[in-house]
């Protein structure tokens, strides 16, 4: 289809809302529909439809954030939000249509949960339906793949993104822009897009929303990348443990090439990108680029030595780009509204907004998108509620099993990538667990050592046997048979370990560990046989 024939598609759809504004949103990813949402939707649509007078539509959208209170549903132009509604509740929530507002299911929308949120990825995911092109169409979907593809040079578009600042979001934070331009200046006869959809980090879950509610924000992203590298094969890589994402990235993929937005002459246009699926069998290892790439080959999951690089010798030995979901997803924006405008939001060195997913001992479990150099303390306890139950926040594990576990006398601290590395954790790509004063800090850095030794691929010694024995060194802590030359042991193994780990698996294994040492020494301490003696010489 044309660009104009497109837009068509998308005016259609908007004059469609506009003579319908009526409209009810229930949340269709995961985490709600594990909560009967499936339900609360299809109860709503058969009950809508036995009520003429009532004149509303209900369609499933996408993530609303407050995962803690699923399901959740919105009503508008009425600009209301409902909280833990079962399909029970659909009766009265439709009588209430017409008369007033449930006050026992509604939801304060004007919560710093929600006002402090600045969303460009999440951007419109309570009105996309996922499953509907012409839905994300009509949100200004493709309007930037279209931009680039009839206004734009590839070294216009690699400009965009280097002026915008964006970093990956993955966890390395490697300017974008940078990335791109190296892969687009590497020789090759083909070259490759890889989206590192392989989110393995305990309590993570922002990736995975992405590609549930907004599947073609991705693809568009990838498109644009492929566009701006000379690639025309994109892949993404995706964990067999989303189902729901991956029927939601067929059907996104099958849809986006009905409508030549991705697959031959991309909107009448020379240029061409496909793009296919392939499916991790749920391998911590394998979102290390090189391990993925081995991966995608048919090969075992395992990481290789760098250089060269993937940018230089990637897929098949070819110059590929790899980034992951949310860095994709944030490509269409910066098109669209500017690299200065993406720029103006977060610090000097981290551009732009993150994606955190709040989990653990916190009140409002969720999906938030914040500015970059927002304060700890502002989303853990404005944002989050703080920990339930009365009980205090003790800490907050940023970054899974590569990142560190940042004390609460710390959480004045700006969340950007250099703030958190001093502290010894990570941003990694954007998981935040947090503990109360119940969680013991020994059990959470055992806990990262036992998930680390469990993934490690076991190519490299120091990796291999340095988590194995790191780890058994922890349970001899637990276990109050550690002495203080087995404390000192741990700190030198750990040492050892993150210096000479072949990948980032090996190398960051140690920061929980080292983290809660640096900050809960007395937690370790206290469980030693002669913690009342001196260290022995």
């Amino acid at each position: 289809m044309t660009p104009e024939a497109l837009q068509q598609v998308a005016k259609a759809e908007k004059d469609a809302i506009a003579r319908q504004p009526q409209r009810i949103g229930v949340c269709t990813a995961a985490g709600c529909l594990s909560c009967k949402s499936g339900e609360v939707l299809k109860n709503l649509q058969t009950a809508l439809e036995r009520r003429p007078d009532i004149p509303y539509r209900a369609a499933g959208v996408g993530c609303m954030g407050l995962c803690a209170h699923g399901p959740l549903v919105s009503v508008e132009p009425d600009g209301l939000l409902y909280q833990d509604v079962k399909p029970n509740d659909v009766p009265a929530l439709v009588e209430s249509l017409a008369t007033k507002p449930l006050a026992e299911k509604r939801c304060d929308t004007t919560a710093p949960f929600f006002i402090r949120q600045t969303k460009v990825v999440l951007d419109k995911f309570d009105v996309i339906q996922p499953e509907r092109l012409e839905s994300y169409l009509a949100a200004g979907g493709y309007t930037a793949l279209m931009d680039c593809v009839t206004r734009r040079t590839p070294a216009e578009i690699l400009d965009e993104v280097k002026r915008s600042g964006l970093r990956g979001r993955g966890g390395g934070g490697y300017p974008t822009g940078l990335k791109w331009e190296t892969v687009a200046k590497a020789n090759g006869a083909r070259k490759y897009v890889i989206c590192n959809a392989d989110e393995g980090d305990p309590g993570a879950f922002m990736d995975r929303s992405v590609l549930e509610c907004a599947p073609h924000r991705v693809l568009e992203g990838m498109a644009i990348a492929g566009l701006a590298i000379g690639a025309t094969a994109g892949y993404i890589y995706v964990r067999a443990e989303y189902p729901l994402a991956i029927a939601r990235l067929k059907l996104a993929i099958r849809q986006a090439e009905k409508f030549g937005l991705i697959g031959d002459h991309i909107c009448g246009s020379a240029f061409s990108f496909k793009v296919e699926i392939r499916l991790g069998a749920g391998a911590f290892v394998c979102g290390e680029e090189t391990a993925l790439i081995a991966s995608i080959e048919g090969r075992r999951g395992q990481p290789r030595p760098r250089p060269p690089y993937p940018a230089e010798r990637g897929l098949w030995g070819f110059p590929t780009l790899i980034n992951n979901v949310e860095t994709f997803a944030n490509i269409s924006a910066i098109i669209t509204r500017s690299a200065d405008w993406f720029a103006s939001m977060g610090t000097a060195t981290s551009k732009g907004t993150k994606v955190f997913a709040l989990a653990g001992r916190i009140q409002n479990t969720g999906l938030i998108e914040v500015p970059m150099g927002i304060s700890l303390r502002e989303i853990i306890y404005d944002m989050g509620g703080g920990a339930p139950g009365g009980h205090s926040v003790k800490a907050v594990q940023t970054g899974g099993p590569s990142g560190g576990c940042i004390p609460a006398d710390q959480f004045d601290l700006s969340v950007d990538y250099e703030s958190l590395k001093k502290l010894g954790s990570i941003m990694g790509s954007g998981g935040m667990i947090v503990m109360d004063e119940t969680s013991s800090m020994v059990d959470v850095a055992r806990f990262f050592m036992e998930f680390c030794k469990s993934e490690s691929c076991g190519k490299c010694v120091p990796c291999r046997v340095g988590t194995t024995q790191l780890h058994h060194l922890l349970e001899q802590v637990r276990e109050r048979r550690a002495s203080r030359a087995d404390l000192a042991r741990i700190e030198s193994l750990c040492d050892m370990v993150r210096t000479t780990s072949l990948c980032g698996l090996g190398q960051t294994a140690p920061n929980p560990l080292l983290s809660t040492l640096k900050f809960f020494r007395h937690e370790y301490e206290e469980l030693l046989v002669d913690n009342h003696a001196e260290a022995p010489r």
